[in-house]
């Protein structure tokens, strides 16, 4: 291997949950709490039910082997009662793993035994628990261990126990964490596959079952689950999704206490705080030897430093474990120092409570979250948690209710709560009373001694009355609000410049992000991705925040939605000590509480005012960060361990607020001293104070002239600072206003008038918001639990600076030490620019300067080059003379111009990792004529995914035309495509025109402009059955290389009448995509999502695209076990039409990091085999292709250089509409400019194929092949590192000699068929499996196959349905819209469907498939419907109320584009997302109704929940509101509301609500309607401006016709006249 490192590859570094297993599930419980030792029958129901949800599992490699499913009961005592007796009734039960090797397992049991001895538990005996190992898989079976029972009767000493246990509880729980520390003592630890040591219960209440198995083998390997005599009043279920394929016994869940389905984002933040909270103990006043006694073991756990102390008890957490462990330890011992099972839940991950409907007359709950938020980071992300203590049971959702949740209670005391509806079989529904789910942050809870159930208000009131939370807040808490800015400036003129040249400021980041964010309050938008240098390459200086990567969520959990879900997030800060989480006390309330985390002037005097005796004795100390710049680049250790012993010096003498301040009195202290950049000055101080026991008695203000980009904000949060003061940026602003150019914008209208104290609002608006969409991406929802938790990767920082200040975070090629970041931060000094500083420096970061500039890559320059190499001349167009010149103005191609272009390139800056990668061959050169031809090679050539909205028509089709004419794959991106695009042409004539494409040029007769790949985006645009059917490849659109983590932007300017209806929203108004969350925010729901696209198109293999970022090795190995088919990588620096500046510059990281992450990951977990593997950002060459390829990728897409080569002259204003050569402009007169023809792309394509063959023959290569995944052909060069100073420190071996070596075994290459065959992966696609095999039987009823063939006649259809049949209706569709299209199905076919359907029910249904569902649905019923009806009534039978009841799941009808729907009974949340034309009615719904719709109808007949209308930009929504509390429930910023004031609205909905009825039988509709004058005045009519002047809203406009449905079965649309009533054929036509 060329890559070699003396050190272990440190490619997989970092905490275990993030890059080595991910996991999400299926979770649920079932209690009936009658009878003493409980019945048989509720394991029984919680099997049946886990072997439901085996969908929501994942297998290893081996495909047998489970990812992991288990149980955790009532400890059976009629199983166990040999090991009972009268004075032991209940003794102490172990569930162990122990090693298979019998001496290994005897030492182990030794220690049991005798920490059980030392701690006065009179040991009882062994069982060997009976399994049955033939079940297991392979893989499984090779990781068994051998699994055991102990039992211990309580010590003689512990008689003052309390009644149920709690002392005999906690001295099992501290034995148990001694158990760990004395088998290390005794050398008892083996790192080989026999070293499982794990206790995976032990208790006197509780027992766990679990292991690596799938549902239905867990009962059939553990036989004691199958034995009568175990009983139990509850059990809760698990069933494990993994993104690693090496099974691990103690993974699978239920962990100790909790059953956990999500992931955990804040995992650093939480486990350092978690230390810092530990550490901060007081161990002087602890007996730790003590275990027995009640008093000693209650003062161990609420009061000790357990964290500390390995050589006593095992540490509480640790980042080598899961996050579902670590959550469960800190649960485990919340629970054992008094806290309540509920209250810990609630503690650790608090609902949105903050301005919540729900909570407004209970400020108990409110107060309760208050006080806790200040003393506790919320566990933030997407979690279904199912608990138990063993004195309760319950189950709670995350405040953003990102996973689904559905409970049923029957007339016999049972609940059931699970993941999805319908996984308990035989489950009568006469028998249930109530059926129910959670919503956002809610929990409910059975007590296990009453059997008393408690809703959300309930127990959550209970729990927060023990203690009277409010008036201690309002006794204690100090509040700083927004305060008025400072209008007077700090400094001079030149001053200021000086400083801000200093601080490292430029003259862009002035005139482009200070004037957006002072002058509009937004961050500044822009275009065309990252193409400068990284920040450890480049010349010119960088402020320390450039080398630092947000990370962002994907797959495994979800972003959030900052733009229209921000009722969920909250910037509020806390400043002071805070105490104990598990001693809650008055003191606890006794904080500074801060609105903003961003400080001005006046707020950090108020802050100051608190240090006095009345005032609170909040006391303060600030320590400046400046020293000497005559102690030379040395002097920064000298300076930041005194600022460091300073803040260490004064917490302990009190100080409760540091303050760090660069600031500099005057210009001469400015002359005379430097600073330590803020960032490393925070995390050294922060880490310091916890490795002292310090943090929490402390907050940090941060008070720098160095921050003014949200992404500064966001690195001195996330490293530990809990405010920030941003005095330089404030001054600049003020100096921004007070320009004359500025003032004179003003007054001209060009600017909007503000005044200075305005303008310092809007930075700080600017600033906040940005931070949102940070966190957001991350998926998290609160700065508290941000802050400190180190959510970055770092690229170019070397190991003692990493060390000294950002301990935990992943820098994966070394870099700059502290002395490197000492002399960078001297070089932005002006007397280092050689010149007198009248004015900033323009750096040239974002947008090109010509010469004094930063490098980048794709410049004008760059493009005249490759246009001339390709024949290309941008004055040649349909504007100027291309009719009169020969070929279409195309010139020959030139060879010698295209190495011209290649050699700017290759003597160019370093600017990408690769760069610094040379090839080192291990065999002779060879003849370029024995090398594969460029045909081949081209094959494997793909288009970025470049949306038609953000490229004009003849850039998208030309750059179709081109990949489809060399073979390779083309992507439509975001937004759909035209029907017109779907044949290949047939009209060309001589010149190269055609009439299907009159606007382009250069076309030839067999053209296709049909984009290979169809991708689908969050925003589900233009997504139909006919798009889905029509492409060869369908892309799930995860993440985009320029802003991972956020979802499109296509400005309104582009939203031509055109884009509008391919799009199916309105023109000229903006399209902001959602965040990838609705339907993907998990494993197991992307899995479904490729599970629905491989229904409707069984022939195309389903492609996942994801960005590179620590841990998209694990992430890619989740997506291959999910069945997709394609995996792409894309770089952080790849371009995009618009997107926020910070998104396009800090998040994301070359490709280069995750496609060798990638790549390996699935090596080593043996699914390599089953992907392609794609990466595209900033590839230009085919030096870049062959590097890419020995890192693993197996094709490449190519995005700017591909529009450079159709004319693109780099001029970055595509977000402006206003491109000059029409290639991202909607503009007409722009698009005539359009220079571009396919042959154009097609000459750059082949030249760039010619080079990768030049390569090969000096490489010694034949076939392209052999190089994927060969990086041991490259080597580190020594002389590209020798051209940067700064470079010296970065080491590429470490990372990249993790690549496994393929030298001898290519089998990756080819895919496995049955029968162990191999083939190439391209020809083969994955198949649903049974989860299909209904979809499969009414594919291939004959009467249906007729009704298709003859596009004419109906039929009807009756199947039953349960969970496991998912995306039912999708293949129907899917064989519909091939033979017919979207809209073309004449025929009619009725299906009835009688059961429990699972996700995804009734996918892509079109005009004329009507589908009816008797009893009730899982999530996404509908997504995707373009035509026809659904109908959900539950059973006939149903003993509970429908209309009070929950019958179908979360984001129902996501990306409708037309359809009836009908739910008799309540819906989740996000119904309707993105809706852009079904008509649907249902009696209820949960949060976010109607987000991001842009058409269509909604008729709601119950209550909703919480930001209704959010981001709805068309259609109309009708609420029915008999609580008179609708109006608080309204996302205001877009919508308006008002009640029914027209004919035809009145129309409309009441004809929508007799539809209801005649389909369901809806006892409410029928109780609206038979009071119609008196129960319309109770609805709300919600839209947006874009409906404000239609028939339905205003008497103003022309009401002659009123849409009532969204089709007729054949197709045509309903319409009833204003005013009058259906006509019979009408009522035949439309009703029916």
């Amino acid at each position: 291997m060329a890559f070699n490192s003396e050190q272990p590859s440190n490619m997989f570094d970092g905490p275990m949950a993030l890059t080595k297993e991910r996991d999400a599930c299926g979770v649920g419980f079932v209690a009936n709490t009658k009878g003493e030792f409980g019945s048989h029958k509720v394991l029984t129901d919680a099997l049946a039910a886990l072997d439901c949800m085996e969908h929501r599992g994942g297998c290893g490699g081996d495909g047998v082997s489970g990812d992991g499913a288990g149980v955790m009961t009532q400890i059976p005592w009629k199983l166990l009662d040999e090991f009972r007796s009268d004075s032991c009734p209940q003794p102490g039960v172990g569930m162990i793993f122990l090693p298979r090797d019998e001496e290994r397992r005897n030492n182990v049991k030794k220690v049991i035994e005798d920490v059980c001895t030392e701690n006065e538990l009179n040991f009882l005996g062994w069982r060997e628990v009976p399994v049955d190992k033939s079940v297991l898989g392979e893989m499984a079976l090779a990781a068994v261990p051998s699994i055991w029972q102990f039992f211990v009767k309580g010590p003689e000493r512990l008689q003052n126990d309390d009644d149920v246990r709690d002392g005999f509880e906690r001295t099992l729980y501290l034995v148990r964490r001694r158990f760990e520390v004395v088998r290390k003592e005794r050398g008892l630890v083996w790192d080989d596959d026999d070293g499982e040591a794990y206790v995976a219960s032990f208790s006197s209440r509780t027992i766990v079952y679990k292991g690596m198995v799938q549902s239905c083998v867990l009962p059939k390997f553990y036989k004691d689950l199958t034995n009568p005599d175990f009983t139990t009043k509850f059990a809760i279920y698990h069933r494990r999704f993994s993104t690693n394929t090496n099974p691990r016994w103690p993974l699978a869940q239920p962990m100790r206490c909790v059953g956990h389905n999500g992931e955990i984002n804040t995992l650093l933040g939480n486990v350092n705080w978690i230390k810092a909270r530990e550490s901060a103990k007081n161990n002087e006043v602890c007996e730790l030897d003590d275990f027995v006694d009640y008093e000693s073991s209650n003062n161990i756990v609420m009061t000790c430093n357990t964290q500390d102390f390995p050589s006593f008890l095992e540490p509480l957490v640790d980042l080598g474990r899961s996050d579902s462990a670590n959550l469960d330890a800190v649960f485990d011992l919340m629970c054992k120092s008094r806290h309540r099972a509920p209250c810990a839940i609630m503690a650790l991950v608090p609902a949105a409570y903050m301005d919540s409907p729900d909570l407004k007359d209970h400020p108990e709950i409110t107060d309760f979250y208050k006080f806790h938020g200040g003393i506790l980071e919320a566990w933030d992300g997407p979690a279904l948690l199912v608990y138990s203590d063993g004195k309760s049971i319950g189950a709670s959702l995350d405040r953003n209710g990102l996973r689904p949740a559905r409970y049923s209670i029957t007339d016999d005391g049972s609940v059931y709560m699970m993941s999805e509806t319908g996984v308990i079989p035989d489950l009568d529904e006469s028998t249930i009373v109530e059926k129910g789910r959670l919503g956002p942050g809610q929990m409910i809870n059975v007590d296990l001694v009453s059997g008393e159930f408690k809703d959300n208000i309930a127990i959550k009131s209970e729990i927060s009355s023990r203690h009277p939370y409010g008036e201690w807040i309002k006794k204690q808490r100090k509040d700083i609000e927004k305060m008025d800015f400072d209008e007077e400036r700090l400094y001079g003129e030149e001053t200021t410049t000086f400083a801000q040249s200093t601080f490292g400021w430029g003259l862009e980041d002035i005139g482009m992000q200070i004037a957006d964010m002072a002058g509009a309050g937004k961050e500044t938008t822009y275009s065309m991705g990252d193409d400068a240098p990284v920040s450890a390459l480049s010349t010119r200086p960088q402020p320390l925040y450039n080398y630092f990567k947000q990370r962002f969520a994907q797959v495994t959990n979800p972003p959030i939605d900052p733009l229209r879900e921000g009722v969920v997030m909250s910037l509020a800060m806390t400043l002071g000590k805070k105490e104990s989480i598990y001693q809650v006390s008055e003191l606890g309330a006794r904080l500074i509480h801060l609105e903003s985390p961003l400080l001005n002037g006046n707020e950090m005097d108020e802050i100051a005012s608190y240090a006095k005796e009345e005032n609170g004795r909040f006391k303060n100390a600030k320590i400046s960060t400046r020293y000497n710049l005559s102690d030379g680049p040395s002097g920064i250790k000298t300076a930041l361990d005194q600022v460091c012993d300073a803040a260490v010096e004064n917490v302990k003498n009190g100080a409760e607020i540091l303050i760090l301040s660069d600031m500099a009195t005057d210009q001469d202290e400015m002359n005379e001293s430097t600073y330590i950049p803020p960032l490393l000055a925070v995390g050294a101080v922060h880490h310091r104070l916890i490795k002292e026991g310090l943090r929490m008695d402390a907050g940090i203000v941060v008070e720098t002239g160095s921050a003014w980009s949200t992404h500064h904000f966001a690195c001195l949060v996330g490293y530990g600072a809990n405010a920030v003061h941003p005095y330089m940026a404030l001054e600049t602003v003020k100096q921004w206003h007070s320009q004359d150019k500025v003032q004179k914008m003003m007054a001209s209208g060009k600017l909007a008038k503000i005044t200075v104290t305005e303008a310092q609002q809007n930075f700080r608006k600017a600033i906040e918001a940005g931070l949102l969409k940070i966190l957001s991406k991350m998926g998290i929802s609160l700065l508290t639990s941000y802050s400190g938790a180190q959510i970055f990767e770092a690229v170019g920082l070397g190991e003692e600076t990493i060390e000294r200040s950002f301990k935990g975070t992943t820098s994966r090629i070394s870099g700059l030490d502290l002395e490197d970041i000492a002399r960078e931060t001297a070089m932005m000094r002006p007397e280092a620019i050689e010149k007198k500083l009248k004015k900033l420096v323009n750096y040239g970061y974002y947008k090109p300067v010509p010469k004094l500039g930063e490098y980048h890559a794709n410049s004008a320059d760059l493009a005249k080059l490759l246009h001339e190499a390709i024949g290309l001349d941008k004055k040649v167009s349909y504007a100027t003379t291309r009719d009169e010149l020969e070929n279409d103005g195309v010139k020959p191609a030139s060879v010698a111009n295209y190495e011209i272009f290649k050699k700017s390139l290759e003597v160019a800056p370093l600017a990408n990792i690769r760069d610094l990668l040379d090839f080192e061959s291990d065999r002779e050169s060879i003849d370029i004529s024995e090398v594969e031809p460029a045909s081949e090679i081209m094959r494997r050539f793909c288009t970025g995914a470049m949306s038609l909205g953000a490229l004009s028509r003849e850039a998208h089709e030309t750059l179709a035309i081109a990949v489809n004419r060399v073979g390779g794959k083309s992507n439509s991106g975001e937004g759909g495509e035209d029907t017109i695009r779907g044949k290949p042409l047939t009209d060309v004539d001589d010149k190269g025109r055609s009439t299907t494409f009159p606007h382009l040029a250069g076309l030839k007769n067999g053209d296709s402009a049909n984009s290979f790949i169809h991708q689908i985006a969050s925003g589900r645009f233009g997504v139909t059955p006919e798009f889905l059917v029509t492409g060869k490849q369908l892309e799930i659109k995860m993440a985009q290389g320029a802003k991972p983590g956020e979802g499109g932007q296509l400005p309104g300017p582009k939203v031509s009448e055109y884009i509008a209806s391919l799009r199916a929203s309105k023109q000229g108004v903006t399209l902001i995509s959602p965040p990838p969350h609705h339907d993907i925010y998990s494993i197991e729901d992307l899995a479904q999502l490729i599970h629905d696209l491989h229904a409707i198109n069984e022939r195309a293999g389903v492609s996942v695209k994801l960005v590179s970022s620590i841990g998209v090795g694990t992430v890619a190995c989740g997506v291959a076990k999910a069945a997709a088919d394609v995996i792409l990588i894309s770089g952080g620096d790849g371009g995009t039409g618009a997107s926020p500046l910070s998104s396009i510059k800090h998040a994301g990281c070359p490709w280069e990091f995750g496609l060798a992450e990638a790549h390996s990951a699935l090596m080593n977990n043996g699914l390599r085999d089953r992907v392609v593997l794609r990466v595209d950002g900033g590839i230009r060459t085919g030096r870049d292709i062959a590097v890419a390829a020995m890192m693993g990728a197996e094709e490449f897409g190519f995005g700017t250089i591909a529009m450079i080569a159709e004319g693109c002259v780099m001029a970055r204003v595509c977000h402006l509409n206003t491109c000059p050569v029409g290639v991202t402009s909607q503009k007409e007169q722009l698009r005539k400019k359009f220079p571009g023809t396919p042959e154009h792309v097609v000459n750059f394509f082949h030249f760039v194929a010619e080079e990768i063959r030049e390569l090969m023959a000096h490489l010694g290569y034949s076939r392209f092949e052999d190089l994927i995944g060969r990086a041991d052909l490259l080597k580190e060069s020594q002389e590209q590192k020798d051209r940067v100073e700064k470079t010296k420190g970065i080491e590429m071996s470490r990372f990249f000699s993790g690549i496994p070596n393929s030298v001898d075994d290519r089998s990756f290459l080819r895919a496995k068929i049955e029968g162990g065959i191999e083939v190439m992966k391209e020809e083969i696609v994955h198949v649903n499996g049974p989860s299909s095999d209904l979809d499969r039987d009414l594919c291939k009823d004959e009467d249906i196959v007729k009704v298709i063939k003859d596009n004419e006649g109906e039929t009807n259809a009756s199947f039953k349905i349960v969970n496991t049949d998912r995306s039912t209706c999708a293949m129907l569709s899917g064989d519909i819209a091939r033979a017919h299209g979207n809209s073309g199905f004449q025929g009619k076919i009725n299906l009835s469907f009688e059961g429990s359907a699972g996700q995804a029910f009734g996918a892509f249904v079109l005009p004329g498939l009507n589908v009816r569902l008797t009893g009730e649905a899982n999530d996404y019923v509908g997504k995707g419907m373009h035509g026809g009806e659904i109908v959900v009534v539950p059973d006939a039978n149903a003993g509970f109320v429908a209309s009070e009841s929950s019958i179908v799941g979360n984001a129902c009808l996501y990306g409708a584009t037309g359809g009836d729907f009908h739910a008799n009974g309540r819906t989740g949340e996000r119904f309707c997302v993105r809706n852009s034309g079904a008509f649907a009615v249902a009696e209820g719904a949960g949060d976010h109704c109607c987000e991001y719709m842009t058409g269509g109808v909604v008729a709601m007949l119950g209550s909703v929940g919480r930001n209704v209308g959010a981001g709805m930009t068309g259609g109309v929504g009708y609420f029915y509101d008999d609580k008179d509390d609708f109006l608080e429930k309204v996302n205001g910023e877009i919508v308006s509301v008002k009640r029914i004031g027209t004919t035809a609205g009145e129309a409309q909905l009441k004809n929508m609500i007799e539809r209801h009825f005649e389909k369901t039988g809806s006892e409410k509709a029928d109780e609206i309607l038979s009071n119609w004058e008196t129960e319309k005045e109770k609805f709300w009519q919600v839209y947006p401006p874009s409906e404000a002047n239609s028939a339905v809203i205003s008497e103003e406009a022309d009401a002659a016709l009123t849409r009532v449905s969204a089709s007729a079965p054949d197709g045509a649309l309903c319409f009833l006249s204003v005013g009058g009533q259906m006509s019979p054929g009408q009522t035949a036509r439309c009703a029916d």
